[in-house]
């Protein structure tokens, strides 16, 4: 009997060193493809950031505006609107073409000086920042983004500056090009090319305009992910994609809330997409949303 005993807990023992070097594969062979996956996806990051920032936007024509500001020409044409990937939400279906005649479109977002100025020499109230958990003075930096505008504060400084709000189209074609980008720069998010929310991009907060020269779009726009968000000319309509014209769409005729575009420094890469749409009532204002004018091409009247 005590050999039979002896018998079976060596066998107990061989089974139960068996199962935790078993164990021990499994959890090696899961940790190995953890690291490869973590390596691709290091390598995906840097080789989207090496392309998108040895682009040479040259090509691109491109003139100064009544404020000063450097805009870039977005060429006529059909693109891609929408999407339908499967974590895209309802407002962003359903895919579809576009057709936009040519237009301008701000190089960079309004700052905080631009704004100023604007304010200045209109005797423009300017609101103050009403919730931040921190010394709002590292928000209000000249260099900064405008923030806490509303809609119509936006629309005011486009008119003064001889121009307008972007429509929703023109600010998604200017963001991802003729095709159906995920990102500015590609289909994989690149950290070190946006200001999102984390520190891992340099910034805690806001950031400069123009900050991030591997997140720029194909025509060369700089921050249409990330940094700030941005109103857009559009009503906000959840359906409106169903029904909307092929040609130049301006959105919905009335409504009471407005369109915005981008994700800030806030947002995670799901919401910084550029298919991504975001809505608000037109007397929001607050430190997540700020915006970048259009011009229409102004055709020469001797070449008609």
């Amino acid at each position: 009997m005590e050999n039979r005993g002896v018998l079976i807990g060596s066998i107990i023992f061989v089974f139960a060193s068996f199962i935790l070097m078993i164990a021990g594969l499994v959890y090696e062979s899961y940790k190995a493809k953890q690291m490869r996956e973590l390596a691709l996806s290091i390598k995906t990051e840097a080789k989207a950031v090496e392309v998108a920032a040895a682009q040479d936007f040259s090509m691109y024509k491109t003139l100064v505006g009544d404020d000063g500001r450097e805009m870039v020409q977005i060429s006529e044409g059909p693109f891609v609107m929408g999407s339908r990937d499967n974590d895209s939400d309802p407002d962003e279906k359903p895919e579809h073409q576009v057709y936009l005649k040519a237009f301008f479109i701000d190089k960079k977002e309004v700052t905080q000086d631009e704004y100023d100025r604007f304010a200045k020499m209109t005797k423009r109230f300017k609101r103050k920042i009403e919730v931040f958990e921190d010394d709002p003075a590292k928000l209000l930096k000249p260099e900064n983004p405008m923030i806490a505008v509303t809609w119509d504060d936006a629309e005011a400084y486009c008119k003064w500056a001889g121009k307008r709000l972007p429509t929703e189209a023109e600010w998604e074609k200017a963001a991802r090009g003729e095709g159906k980008r995920r990102y500015p720069w590609g289909e994989e998010f690149a950290v070190g090319s946006a200001n999102i929310d984390g520190n891992e991009d340099g910034f805690r907060y806001l950031g400069p305009p123009g900050s991030f020269e591997s997140g720029r779009s194909p025509y060369g726009v700089y921050d249409m992910t990330g940094n700030v968000a941005e109103w857009v000319a559009d009503f906000y309509d959840e359906n409106y994609y169903r029904k909307a014209p092929y040609r130049d769409p301006k959105g919905p005729d009335q409504g009471e809330q407005r369109v915005i575009r981008g994700g800030s420094w806030r947002e995670t890469k799901r919401n910084v997409r550029t298919s991504k749409r975001f809505q608000a009532k037109p007397w929001r204002h607050d430190i997540t949303v700020g915006f970048r004018c259009a011009k229409d091409i102004e055709v020469d009247r001797a070449s008609r």
